[in-house]
């Protein structure tokens, strides 16, 4: 029984307190005065009773009533129900009020009011009944009827109600039903609900749901399970507790354990910024204050919305019940929607009452609970059973079963605290059971099966329901409540007495009256009815998420128990091949359960040792099952491996064992301490279920497995037995089963300690491999932040560094794992109720158990480091080069995937040849990886991975987790500037001091002192001279280069470098005596009487001087200026006048320019002395000088540096402007003018050209479209304009309308008026200030050129774009965006443009100086390119190896720093601008396949051996340097010594004579032609030399190494012929070197040449004077056939003059000169791709032609043909197209047609044959203009107009055919 009310208050308006602004209320009276000892009065009440604060009004108000709750200190609520009247307040002056600082509001109403009368003024007074019960009916009638006494003057004692009131008892729950009353003729009839564990919500939840809504409510329901702040707002204080009340009668069977106020005052309303989770009510009102709270959800009643701030993350129920719960309250809530489509509704269907609504609704969430809770009770764990249960809830299990791990909702609800009360509340196994316990044990099954049909469905809520409702009301029938209430509107009468004074001892007296009665009536015992709770079926067989992953596991479940019976079985080699399988399969659970539970059969007697191989395959399948579980262990794997990680073992010695423990601890699930805890519970709960069993004599049930609830009783079932018994057993008998239980838990917990330092203590104590990997702080995983600061501290550190713990001594390892056994022990003892005693003891035994166990570990690791690696594929050698030497033998690795697929299987698909494991070498040249593939399908090839030392660009040390034995390995990566990537992980078994050592090694030899330590140079000697370079050469001659020369040359270079300050060259005294050199052959004399004349250069050469000259002469440049006409060496000693050029010696002792060669051309008119002047003005003194000569239009292209300020401003100031600064300012800069007009004089049709040479003659108009460039400036005119996508046929004035906007130059227009004989191409940068003077003849072309910087930024992004050093979610996507990032192919693009737009000026005869950056980066590319596309010469072998000796070598491109070949550079990088340029002639070489003699691979080979270091040619930054090491004549001397190949060239010459690799067989140049390739980006193509590897042989670049392997691998094939032999082979992209599997059939053709000729003895000749001999014979073959003959077909060189590249853009027309600017249309319909000869061009009309008819930019000849049908069809006339391109014959019906009638493939033409007439022919034509086409389907007839068109189309068709 309870008391109905324990205090009854009566709370009035304070007149006293008025100081604040609002008043404050006072409790008048309450009763009883003295607090019950069972319930103490709750304080603050008058701030409930007015939430919205005290005031004042000027009328009466209605009477009002509410319910407000007071949680008290124990989390008691205290149900307070608040009556208000108003009553009238004597104001004797109401100005008082106003200076007392009265509230607002009030003061403004009584001035409004004031004029009219004194105000009268009414104050609220309360009355408040305190309970602990919530009947609010009840309330609202008792306080009404003691008002309603009082208002009506009722005679009755108000004394005696309040009286009976507080002294009213009422049974709590039971269903009863109680009729009381209070004295003044009034019934009340209570009823009790049957079970108090139901919440009673009478109309609540209806209405919280007609309120808000559907999805709101349901927003609210997850918010408050999720633990959010919750926020009700409404202007009726009623609804808010309502709304409260609801929320929570939700949320049953959790109970809601945080702050939870209904109704908040307003002086408590900062209580909303609390950091916890509330469920709290305010009046709107307040609604402005609710606005900054930015992390609560508020709901606003009246309003009836949910908002929810930005920050705040709901999780919402998990799929499907989300969505089955929407449609479940949905036909609660409206159940018309089901049926408002219906034609003929039915009338009958209406809503439930709303108190059976509001049970409805509380049914569907009843149901979700059971189905979200379903089984809990399977995941229950009883720890104790006496004194009183422990109970502990396996979260990790709940969720791994329900598969719902990831879900968030369910994961916090369970980490939640009303859960965790729910736990302790229910989880004990003997108590009295409500609703939710039957559900959730009796009715799951029913709602599985319901799922989806909602009649069912309905009926089962509408079943839950009447439960529901019954529970509150038991006794419908009976409702005869008699309650007086006071008459209409009393509460306006104006002279209404206040409510009187009661008399304390009246009903002190009552209360003390029935106080006395109730303690002698005897207490009325209602026996509990306990029971023991149903657990209900366990969770549902595992449900696999998707119900497909079940088809197969059957089969893998197969493949896995088959692989473990081999295993044991000892058939290793089977075992072998279905492992891979295995691991796969291990990626399902129940792959991964079936794993353990084969285990399991496999240990007989707690033990089970294996050999070494057995242990290896048991010791990777467990690492493998764990490496897929998180650290929560959800499914109980590592559970269910923790036996057997201590059964498995091998002997390693005699007396010492190795466990499997020791292997697989590198797993988080072992660092996890709520795992931990799990675990022992479940063994604790084992035990205890086995201690009752054994006791009650069931020995013969064995089983430990709480699983298995149908042969034996579960832990629970036998606790909840125990509870029973318990109050009937004696005390001893108590007493001694809590003593067994506390043993059990205390000898678990010694267990648990023991088994934790198993795995928690790594092998090798020394390093602390366990803390590293995300160990023992993981804190997220933590429960209850047990992290000390000390581990917390110590792990973020080992987190990143990679010292972490190496150093740390064993005792640091020790001691971190007894600190978390002890923080283990010490979280379960307390909670499993270990006495202390126990506790430290056990504190005593954890730190020698750990001792202990370190010690037996140090003798396994000892024993284990001696063991044979088990079968590890032994390490192959690597092939190496001759002369390169081993510095460090292997060391054993796996090589793992990057981010490439088609190593690893990919998207590409087949087999994954990596991981692959192997060993790493470094050699004097490479660093090499060799190994086989891990995966045993592809065990058999052999993988290599290569890359020369000196092209490493980044190395940086990572952890990897090799496949095969998860272990986090420390491995390298290292990328290369060759495109490769090596990611490595080194083997356990390598030392870690030997990976610092290889790293030391590898580090030295990238970055040597000297270009000395480089290999091309230490080649041949032992490496260990290597490491310390010593400058060991053939010629004992060069020591005596004295030291100081060489100094004084490095601090010139250097300071020149650094400072660009200008050069002085250093003083020749100090050179006199010293002898370059000199050897019987190479006489490079640098004569004695060298004195201070020698550097004012007279105009000839002394005698002695010309010795040193002979060699220079034989340089490549000398070579190309006599072949180019500038001059040879002779005619520029003696002068001869006519030559506009001559060769000058001024640089051949490298004193003015120490970039340049040593000879230069530069004008016939300048004096030496004057160059000296001039270079000052250049950037590193590079002058201009003329490299390049057009032979057809004598055009000369320049280079040089840019220019220094002072030279730009003294050139190109205007002439009136004072020049600043000394007059040799002026008299350098009119040198410099001099030189330049002398280069402008050379130029034949100088003197003609009228007027003034500009580019003004173009107006910005012709400009319209902006390109990406920036302007060239013109004259001053002009406002500076965009350079167009086409700056050549800009610059050169090509027909404007005409440029096609891909990139293509059209031709000259006329421009030839309006030419500067001289373009000036430099950095718009530098030519900030320049004014274009009107005087000159030449002009200023400013461009905006990327910086090294750029280019290295450029490439950087480009490595990783090819070769991605992890793989990524969307490959292809990935690459396309970050190689669009790198934006190499721009700068590509850039480049190409210019150098076309220069090709195009000196195509026209303007010279051009190019004049960008300090002249030796991309200038000497541009430079380089214009000549390649100039002059066909360039596009041979020998050629282009003059061009890059010329150009790159020469010319001094700085090829060390750029390359950073030594230590010197390492801080700069590596700028890639030689292999830019490559890339270059690669785009140029894919658009005009047959201009180029060498092929791809030769520009791959360059690519890749300019950085190397195999060969000299490219060490070094120019000649100068070259010759100072004494490399640049050495070559001819040591030809003799077999030395391996210093030069390039001369390897490129000796493997071109054996084999036609770098040989192009398209090759079948043009005479003079000149290449305009396509620049825009959509034209150019990634290279494939960046992205393709063969994995079969490493690079394919170093021939000697790629050819020795494929041999051996066919010698077996040649012997067993016998036996038939598939010839198929299988070619993988990344492993296979295509070319050499499969070689192009001329290639074949040759191989199988020589061959022959090897086997009939003859000497083999040469292959290609073989190639010769074929195509001299084809061409004279060709010549007598007229060409008509399939012979002709043989080799591409047959088509003389069409041009044969992809997409051509020019078209064949009559070569006319250049001037000519053909507007004529005759060839327009007949014109064919042809070449760009000079008078190659294309017509207007053609242009626009182009892009009218459909296809017709293929239409290579058309006309009109009859064609007769096929058989017994007519002849019809038909417009016919041939298209080469598509190589096709096209059909149509007219010319206009655009839809194709017909396509006859020409690939199936047989012959053409001259036809006759049949039936239906045009009668008018001659017999000789029928033609027959046979294909290999039929034969098509044709009939021309006449016989010269007959004749034509015969020869179109047959040149066709030849074509192809």
């Amino acid at each position: 029984m309870a008391r109905l009310a324990d205090y009854f208050v009566l709370v009035g308006y304070d007149p006293g307190k008025r100081g604040s602004g609002d008043g404050q209320g006072q409790i008048l009276q309450r009763f009883p005065e003295k607090d019950w000892e069972d319930n103490p009065f709750p304080q603050g009440i008058e701030l409930f009773c007015q939430p919205s604060g005290w005031q004042l009004f000027p009328e009466r108000n209605p009477p009002t009533f509410f319910v407000a709750v007071l949680t008290d200190i124990n989390s008691e609520r205290h149900y307070c129900a608040c009556f208000t009247f108003w009553e009238a307040v004597e104001s004797p002056q109401p100005q008082s009020h106003a200076r007392n600082g009265e509230g607002e509001e009030e003061e403004e109403e009584e001035e409004a009011s004031s004029p009219v009368q004194p105000a009268q003024l009414f104050a609220p007074k309360s009355l408040v009944l305190v309970s602990r019960l919530d009947h609010a009916e009840v309330f609202r009638n008792s306080l009404g009827l003691i008002y309603t006494i009082y208002v009506d003057g009722l005679s009755v004692s108000l004394e005696n109600v309040i009286g009976n009131l507080l002294t009213c008892t009422i049974p709590i729950t039971g269903g009863a039903q109680r009729t009381i009353s209070l004295g003044a003729g009034d019934r009340q009839v209570i009823q009790t609900p049957i079970n108090d564990s139901l919440p009673v919500s009478s109309c609540s939840v209806a209405l919280l749901f007609r309120q808000l809504g559907i999805t709101n409510v349901l927003f609210l329901f997850c918010a408050a399970l999720t633990e959010h702040k919750i926020l009700f707002l409404s202007s009726s204080y009623q609804r808010l507790t309502d709304a409260c009340r609801a929320l929570l009668a939700l949320m049953f069977p959790l109970k809601y354990s945080f702050t939870y106020v209904p109704i908040l005052p307003a002086q408590l309303l900062e209580v909303l910024s609390t950091p916890t989770p509330f469920i709290i009510g305010v009046h709107s009102i307040f609604q402005s204050e609710t606005q900054e709270l930015l992390d609560v959800v508020i709901a606003d009643l009246d309003g009836g919305t949910v908002n929810v701030p930005e920050c705040v993350h709901i999780s919402l129920l998990p799929e499907p019940l989300l969505q089955q719960t929407r449609e479940a309250l949905s036909m609660v809530l409206d159940p018309e929607l089901e049926v408002a489509d219906l034609a003929f509704p039915p009338s009958t269907i209406s809503a439930s009452s709303l108190k059976m609504q509001d049970k409805e609704i509380r049914a569907v969430f009843l149901r979700l609970f059971a189905q979200l809770l379903q089984g809990y009770r399977w995941c229950l764990h009883i720890i104790r059973i006496h004194p009183e249960p422990v109970i502990r809830f396996h979260k990790a299990a709940f969720l791994g079963q329900r598969g719902l791990t990831e879900d968030d909702f369910l994961t916090k609800v369970l980490e939640g605290m009303a859960f965790a009360g729910f736990v302790t509340e229910r989880g004990a196994p003997y108590r009295p059971i409500d609703l939710f316990d039957e559900l959730v044990a009796y009715e799951v099954k029913r709602m599985k099966a319901e799922e989806g049909n909602k009649q069912k469905i309905l009926r089962h809520i509408k079943e839950l329901a009447e439960k529901l409702y019954k529970n509150e009301n038991p006794y419908p029938a009976v409702t005869m409540h008699k309650v007086q209430k006071p008459t209409e509107g009393c509460h306006l009468r104006l002279h209404q007495k206040p409510f009187p004074r009661l008399d304390e001892g009246t009903v002190q007296w009552i209360i003390d009256q029935a106080t006395a009665k109730l303690q002698t009536a005897p207490p009325a015992v209602k026996a509990e009815k306990k029971c023991m709770v149903p657990s209900g079926p366990p969770i549902a067989a595992i449900l696999e998420r998707n119900g497909n992953a079940l088809a197969n596991s059957a089969r893998r479940l197969e493949v896995v128990r088959n692989c473990i019976s081999y295993v044991f079985e000892n058939k290793m080699l089977e075992a072998k091949k279905l492992f891979p399988a295995v691991l796969r399969a291990m990626k399902g659970r129940a792959a991964r359960h079936c794993l353990t539970q084969e285990l399991h059969l496999h240990v007989q007697q707690n033990r089970a040792v294996l050999d070494h191989q057995q242990f290896d395959f048991v010791i990777r399948m467990m690492n493998c099952c764990l490496q897929d579980c998180t650290a929560m262990d959800e499914h109980g794997i590592a559970a269910a491996l923790l036996p057997l990680v201590t059964a498995f073992c091998r002997k390693l010695s005699p007396g010492i064992t190795q466990f499997a423990y020791s292997c697989v601890q590198e797993h988080v699930v072992w660092t996890n301490i709520q795992f931990w805890e799990a675990m022992f519970y479940c063994d604790v709960q084992n035990h205890i279920r086995a201690l009752y069993l054994d006791s009650a004599e069931e020995n013969h049930v064995e089983q430990e497995s709480a699983e298995e609830p149908q042969e034996a009783k579960s832990a629970l079932e036998i606790a909840s037995e125990q509870l029973r018994l318990w109050p009937t057993m004696s005390r001893e008998k108590q007493q001694e089963l809590i003593q067994k239980e506390e043993s059990t838990v205390f000898s678990q917990a010694i267990h648990y300690a023991n088994r934790m330092s198993y795995l928690l203590l790594p092998l090798d104590t020394s390093k602390n491999r366990l803390l590293r990997s995300s160990g023992l702080g993981d804190v997220e995983s933590v429960s209850n932040s047990f992290v000390t600061n000390s581990i917390a501290g110590s792990v973020a550190e080992s987190y990143d560094t990679e010292s972490g713990f190496e150093d740390a001594e064993s005792s640091d390892v020790a001691n971190s794992v007894v600190r978390f056994i002890n923080r283990f022990v010490d979280k379960v003892c307390t909670e499993s109720g270990v006495t202390n005693e126990h506790l430290k003891g056990l504190h005593v035994m954890i730190p020698d158990i750990v001792q202990m166990h370190i010690e037996t570990l140090d003798a396994v690791h000892r024993e284990s480091k001696r063991l044979p690696p088990i079968q590890k594929p032994k390490l192959l050698r690597p092939n190496l080069l001759l002369g390169e030497e081993c510095v460090m033998e292997g060391l054993r690795v796996y090589l793992m995937p990057d981010g490439r697929e088609e190593g690893a299987g990919g998207s590409v698909g087949g087999p994954p040849l990596l991981p692959a494991e192997g060993a790493v070498f470094l050699t004097t040249y490479r660093i090499i990886f060799k190994g086989t593939p891990t995966d045993p399908l592809v065990g058999e090839q052999v993988v290599i991975r290569s890359f020369p030392i000196a092209s490493l660009t980044k190395e940086k040390k990572i952890s990897i987790q090799a496949q095969a034995d998860q272990f986090i390995q420390e491995g390298l990566q290292l990328r290369s500037c060759t495109f490769q990537l090596l990611k490595i992980a080194f083997d356990e078994e390598v030392a870690s001091d030997s990976a610092e050592i290889f790293r030391k090694h590898l580090h030295k030899l990238r970055y040597p002192q000297h270009v000395r330590g480089t290999f091309a140079f230490t080649v041949g000697q032992s490496p260990k001279q290597a490491m310390q370079p010593k400058a060991k050469e053939k010629n004992p001659s060069l020591r005596t280069l004295s030291k100081n020369l060489v100094k004084n040359a490095k601090r010139t270079i250097g300071r020149q470098y650094v400072t660009r300050k200008k050069y002085t060259p250093p003083a020749w005294e100090q050179r006199g005596s010293q002898h370059f050199p000199e050897d019987n052959e190479d006489e490079i004399s640098v004569s004695e009487e060298l004195d201070r004349s020698t550097l004012t250069p007279g105009s000839t050469m002394r005698p002695s001087e010309k010795m040193t000259m002979t060699h220079v002469v034989e340089r490549a440049c000398c070579r190309d200026y006599q072949r180019l006409g500038l001059g040879t060496l002779s005619s520029s000693l003696t002068r001869s006048k006519n030559e506009p050029f001559r060769i000058s010696t001024v640089n051949r002792m490298y004193a003015i320019c120490r970039s340049y060669p040593g000879l230069l051309i530069v004008p016939q008119s300048i004096q030496d002395n004057t160059i000296q002047r001039i270079s000052r003005c250049y950037r590193q003194s590079r002058f201009p000088v003329v490299c390049w000569r057009n032979s057809r239009t004598k055009a000369v292209l320049l280079r040089s540096g840019g220019l220094h300020g002072k030279g730009v401003v003294g050139l190109f100031k205007s002439q009136n402007a004072p020049t600043p600064g000394p007059s040799q300012a002026d008299s350098t800069s009119l040198e410099q003018e001099k030189y330049l007009q002398a280069v402008i004089n050379s130029m034949p049709h100088y003197s003609d050209a009228g007027g003034r040479n500009t580019l003004s003659g173009f107006t910005s108009a012709h400009m319209s479209s902006a390109g990406k460039w920036g302007s060239i400036r013109a004259s001053g005119r002009m406002s500076s304009y965009a350079l167009n996508v086409e700056i050549g046929s800009r610059l050169a004035g090509k027909d404007l309308l005409g440029t096609q906007h891909n990139g293509t130059p059209a031709e000259p227009s006329f421009l030839r008026q309006h030419r500067a004989s001289l373009y000036i191409i430099g950095d718009k940068s530098q030519l900030k200030g320049v004014k274009p003077d009107p005087l000159q003849h030449w002009e200023v072309v400013p461009i905006e050129v990327f910086d090294v910087r750029q280019v290295k930024a450029s490439f950087k992004k480009l490595m990783k774009a090819c070769v991605p050093g992890c793989p990524s979610s969307d490959p292809s996507v990935a690459y396309l965006r970050s190689l669009e990032e790198s934006e190499w192919l721009s700068q590509i693009h850039k480049i190409l443009q210019i150098s076309v737009l220069v090709v195009e000026l000196l195509d026209t005869g303007s010279s051009v100086l190019v004049s960008l950056e300090d002249g030796w980066d991309i200038t000497t590319q541009v430079v380089s390119l214009v000549q390649l596309l100039s002059d066909p010469y360039y596009r041979t072998l020998e050629g282009f190896r003059l061009l890059v000796e010329k150009e790159w070598l020469s010319f001094g491109h700085r090829f060390s720093h750029r390359g950073a070949q030594t230590l010197a550079g390492q801080s700069s990088g590596f700028a890639p601008i030689f292999l830019q340029f490559l890339d270059c002639v690669h785009q140029i070489h894919l658009q005009f396949p047959m201009e180029f003699e060498f092929s791809q691979y030769y520009l791959k080979f360059l690519s890749y051996h300019y950085i190397s270091n195999r060969f000299r040619t490219f060490l070094l930054d120019s000649d100068y340097e070259r010759i100072e090491l004494g490399l640049l004549y050495e070559e001819k001397g040591e030809r003799k010594g077999q030395q391996v190949s210093k030069s390039i060239w001369d390897y490129i010459d000796r493997l071109n004579k054996k084999a036609p690799i770098f040989f192009n067989y398209l090759y079948a140049p043009e005479d003079g032609e000149v290449l305009r390739p396509y620049s825009n980006i959509s034209n150019l193509k990634v290279w494939d030399y960046y992205t393709e590897e063969t994995l079969s042989e490493g690079p394919p670049y170093d021939w000697e190494l790629a050819q020795g392997q494929p041999e051996p691998a066919e010698e077996p094939d040649r012997q067993d012929t016998a036996a038939p032999q598939s010839k198929r082979r299988i070619i993988w992209p990344c492993y296979d070197n295509r070319s050499r599997v499969e070689p192009d059939a001329i290639s074949k053709l040759l191989e199988e040449l020589h061959n022959l000729e090897m086997e009939l003895g003859q000497v083999p000749e040469r292959w290609k004077d073989t190639w010769d001999k074929v195509k001299a014979s084809q061409r004279t073959e060709g010549r007598q056939e007229g060409s008509r003959t399939p012979s002709s077909l043989l080799m591409s060189s047959g088509l003389s003059h069409h041009r044969r590249s992809l997409g051509v853009y020019l078209q064949e027309s009559g070569v006319g000169s250049t001037l000519n600017l053909s507007l004529d249309s005759d060839t327009s319909s007949t014109s064919t791709p042809s070449s760009g000869k000079p008078g190659g061009r294309r017509s207007t009309s053609t242009l626009y032609s182009q892009f009218q008819m459909s296809e017709s930019e293929n239409r290579s000849y058309e006309g009109s043909l009859y064609k007769k049908g096929a058989f017994m069809k007519p002849w019809k006339s038909r417009w016919f197209v041939l298209d080469k391109t598509k190589h096709q014959l096209r059909y149509y019906d007219n010319r206009m047609d655009t839809e194709c009638k017909g396509v006859i493939d020409l690939a199936e033409v047989e012959s053409i044959t001259p036809g006759t007439p049949t039936m239906g022919a045009p009668k008018t034509v001659d017999e000789k203009a029928f033609f027959d086409l046979k294909t290999t389907k039929r034969v098509y007839n044709f009939c021309a107009q006449d016989v010269q068109l007959a004749q034509q189309w015969i020869d179109r068709i047959q040149s066709c055919l030849s074509d192809a």
